[in-house]
This record gives C-alpha cells, sequence and structure tokens, in this order.
C-alpha cells in the first residue's frame, strides 16, 4: 500500500471533489484527507489517497485527464501524524465528511524494494510528475526516458529508470495481461514480456533469453550495461505473474559492443 498526496487545479468547485473522489474510489484507494482553497491558479484540491502500488499509475492518469482538471501534480505523503477516517465520495459520514470508522492500519511502503543505503535518492515527485505523460504519450515514451536520462546525475540514472520501468510494467500488465490465468515463467516471457517489449522496441526471443536490437539507451559513452528502464520494465511485467520472484539481468548490452541487448530471467 502507498499513501500519496494529489494536488489539483479547476476552473470549477462544485462537484469537484465528488467527482474526484469516485474516481479515487472506483480505483481501489481510499481518501484519506482533503482540503480545498482559491488561489490565482484556481481553484486548488488537494487530496491524500492510499491504496495498491500497482494501480497507481492508472489512477494518476484518469484523475490527470478528468475533464475537470487543469493541472495535476502528485508526490508521496510522508505526514507525520495519523490521516484522519476516510472520507465518503458521496458525503455520508458522521456530519463532519468523516466515514464513521477508521481505516484498517496499513504502513505506507515504496512499490519497489528500498535502493540501498550508498546508492543517490531518487528525485521521487520528478517521478510521479512524469509516470501520467508516459500513461497519456504510452508506447511513445522512449524519447521522453532518454531525454530524463540525460538530465539525471549518472548516480541516480540506473536506479530511476529501474523504478520508472517497474512502475509502466506494472501499469501495462494490469492493463493488457492481468485477466489471463497463471503460466510458467517462460510462457510468462513469451506470452506477456515480449508482446508488451515489442511496443517499445524491436525484441525477440530466443532459448527463454529476451534480445533487443534498438534499445535507444546504448551508446552514452560510458562502460556496462545501461537499459535500466527496459530491465525495470520486465521486472514489472513479470511481478504480476510471479511476484517478486523474478531476477530480470541484462546479460549482454549493445553499449559493452554486443550486437544486441540480452535479457534473461531467473525464478
Amino acid at each position: 500500500m502507498v499513501d500519496v498526496e494529489f494536488r489539483v487545479v479547476s476552473e470549477r468547485r462544485d462537484g469537484l471533489l465528488l467527482a474526484l473522489g469516485q474516481v479515487v474510489i472506483a480505483n481501489g484507494f481510499t481518501l484519506l484527507r482533503q482540503r480545498m482553497l482559491n488561489s490565482d491558479e484556481g481553484v486548488v484540491l488537494v487530496m491524500v489517497v492510499r491504496g495498491p502500488a500497482d494501480q497507481l499509475l492508472v489512477l494518476e492518469e484518469k484523475l490527470g485527464t478528468h475533464h475537470l482538471v487543469q493541472s495535476f501534480e502528485a508526490s508521496p505523503y510522508e505526514g507525520g501524524s495519523a490521516p484522519p477516517p476516510p472520507v465518503r465520495a458521496n458525503g455520508a459520514g458522521n456530519g463532519n465528511g468523516h466515514a464513521s470508522a477508521p481505516p484498517p492500519p496499513a504502513p505506507s511502503a515504496p512499490p519497489l524494494a528500498p535502493t540501498p543505503a550508498t546508492a543517490a535518492p531518487i528525485d521521487v515527485q520528478r517521478v510521479e510528475t512524469l509516470l501520467p505523460q508516459l500513461a497519456r504519450n504510452y508506447p511513445n515514451i522512449l524519447l521522453q526516458l532518454v531525454a530524463l536520462e540525460r538530465e539525471l546525475p549518472p548516480a541516480q540514472r540506473e536506479a530511476t529508470l529501474r523504478y520508472i520501468g517497474q512502475r509502466v510494467g506494472a501499469w501495462v500488465y494490469k492493463r493488457d495481461f492481468a485477466l489471463g490465468g497463471q503460466l510458467p515463467l517462460a510462457d510468462s516471457v513469451r506470452r506477456i514480456a515480449l508482446p508488451a517489449m515489442r511496443q517499445l522496441v524491436q525484441a525477440e526471443l530466443q532459448d527463454d533469453v529476451l534480445r533487443v536490437r534498438n534499445s535507444p539507451f546504448c551508446h552514452r559513452g560510458e562502460h556496462g550495461e545501461c537499459c535500466h528502464f527496459l530491465r525495470g520494465m520486465l521486472g514489472g511485467l513479470l511481478e504480476g505473474q510471479h511476484g517478486g520472484t523474478v531476477r530480470v539481468v541484462e546479460s549482454q548490452c549493445r553499449n559493452t559492443g554486443a550486437e544486441t541487448c540480452r535479457f534473461e530471467f531467473e525464478a
């Protein structure tokens, strides 16, 4: 579960909380608190929500493209005090806009495993702002990601791009593949990872190894494997079938002189 704060700017106040609250609840999230105020930008609505990490990108896309929303920002919520009881979208409750029962305790957790203490921190707010844009533009997202890679400090590139890839992969799995049955790892790679990759790059499967011929992340003049977004996305795609038990390894990369970028999967 994750706690996220959304900041929405709209021209309209009446019905704004009701409309967006219904979107939040319809996507499996709980509205923990909200505030609304007038500003020079227009009506500003701030909502703190809690829900499943793998559904967050879908929710961000729906809020960011809602017809009442002029601008939209998302950031992790790190409030120091416990949030109030959840707000119901229909306004029912104890008369002050809150539901009568408090939410069950659920600690906030990032959608990925924590990065090592020695790793450079990810600019999470920047990533959360980017993800709805990627959802709107998908699959035409590689130019945005290459531009982001060039702007990031070298120490942040791998962790940030893998994080984004994981989130995008989980979203694509949820959108396109979640209704299928449980598959063995080799079938998951062939029937889920391969077709999803082919929306972005030239990919083929040989002996359970996925090969990419035209990764845009290669030849940056740096050493080592560099297709961090693709590796993260493959992990996100397979996590829906196998949880966190699959390890994706880029065993060869065009950046190091190989003919193709080679991804292997270990259960």
